[in-house]
């Protein structure tokens, strides 16, 4: 699923960060779970309205996000 489909970005839910829809976890939230070293599956069982295919979403948001960054020297 495009990750498009899956983050929402709306200004009146947690000041405007993406966040999974439908929910109020943020990709943010996402991220930070998974560096700490919690896994895909642990998140699911902990967050139960997260699939694996929204935390794939919100990686695919990060990356998309990182590749657009402009570095200017």
């Amino acid at each position: 699923m495009p990750y498009t489909d899956a983050i929402t970005i709306n200004p009146e839910i947690r000041f405007g960060k993406p966040c999974i829809k439908g929910t109020r976890i943020t990709v943010h939230d996402i991220l930070g779970w998974l560096a700490s070293g919690m896994s895909a599956e642990e998140i699911c069982n902990d967050f139960p309205e997260l699939s694996e295919a929204s935390i794939k979403a919100a990686l695919s948001y990060a990356a998309d996000k990182e590749r657009r960054i402009l570095i200017v020297v």
